[in-house]
């Protein structure tokens, strides 16, 4: 949830009061989503739909930390302890940045609010029940649809953006529905989620961290796994790595068969020092383009980045590089 930086809520105020929130009720459920736009959405001409990452966590969340700082206390340096409140939040964009044309827009995946104040909230068997491809894709497709008929009739662009887990919703996402324009995929791979387990294991034998004998124990142990799951597919109960089985086997479908029916022009960014989506697993984007003889892809890597487009402290005197404004921007300047 913190994976992208936190905004000091004292210092630079509440970024969720500039959005405005709708529902769509189709089919006995509930999409709400929500927009963010400095002009009149009807006046819009474009349109950026964000798919975030994998996880229960609302968009927003409220975080208190308590910072030790020093004051001067009758000449005297003294430590005191100071509560601050952060803004954790999946949307890593500078709401600032968003151009004045555009009306960008989130979607609450299901049973999760919007914003939460309570850090240790958890989401329930709602979203547990109905966590999976498909139907973020369904949301999107319909948001997409209630936009362009309800109010932004004839837009310039309607873009999708989608990372890490929301990489692989806007990969099928942007052949289901016939009026994006401009897909986004961030730090996401062109194989299945499964194989990058297996591709992180025998990249710690290549690096001499194991042995190619106890890489075949961890390899062997992975796919059975994998068999497990999906031997019982549907279930909210069983759990691995964090997540229902249910969500694992509704998200083993490999982007890279999604993308290809993609004949949009279409961004793909990634991490050379990703530690959740091995950069080698998105090779195989580039590498089937150009054995299907497509010609609209644009594909990056960023060599130092990980999978928030960050470079890690490397001790404690340092801080973090946020580097996802300088994707997101390039992924604009690139859609115009």
């Amino acid at each position: 949830m913190l994976l992208f930086p936190r905004i000091t809520l004292a210092q630079y105020g509440n970024p969720t009061e500039a959005y405005t929130h709708q529902s769509i009720i189709k089919k006995k459920d509930t999409i709400r989503y929500h927009i963010y736009s400095k002009r009149k959405l009807e006046d819009q001409q474009k349109i950026l739909l964000f798919f975030h990452g994998s996880g229960g966590e609302p968009l927003y969340s409220e975080v208190t930390v308590y910072d030790t700082i020093q004051v001067e206390e009758n000449g005297e340096l003294v430590e005191k302890v100071q509560k601050q409140i952060y803004l954790g939040s999946s949307v890593p964009f500078d709401l600032n940045t968003i151009p004045e044309e555009c009306a960008f827009i989130v979607i609450s995946k299901k049973g999760v609010p919007f914003k939460s104040n309570d850090e240790q909230y958890t989401a329930g068997r709602l979203f547990i029940e109905n966590e999976g491809l498909d139907y973020r894709v369904w949301q999107g497709d319909e948001v997409i649809n209630h936009l362009l008929k309800k109010h932004i009739k004839k837009p310039s662009h309607v873009m999708i953006l989608g990372h890490s887990e929301g990489s692989d919703v806007v990969a099928k996402l942007g052949h289901v529905n016939k009026h994006v324009t401009h897909v986004g995929f961030l730090a996401g791979g062109g194989n299945t989620q499964y194989y990058d387990f297996a591709l992180f294991i025998q990249k710690e034998v290549q690096r001499g961290n194991i042995t190619q004998e106890e890489g075949v124990a961890h390899l062997d142990s992975l796919f059975s796994d994998l068999k497990r799951i999906e031997d019982d597919p549907n279930s909210t109960s069983k759990q691995w790595y964090g997540h229902a089985h249910r969500r694992w086997s509704h998200f083993n479908e490999a982007p890279i068969d999604n993308l290809l029916k993609i004949d949009k022009p279409l961004f793909v960014a990634v991490a050379g020092q990703d530690q959740s989506v091995p950069v080698e697993s998105s090779l195989l984007i580039p590498i089937e383009f150009i054995r299907h003889h497509k010609e609209n892809l644009t594909y990056k890597i960023y060599p130092n980045l990980d999978h928030g487009f960050s470079v890690p402290p490397s001790n404690e005197n340092e801080e973090w590089d946020w580097q996802m404004m300088t994707v997101f921007e390039a992924f604009l300047e690139w859609a115009n």
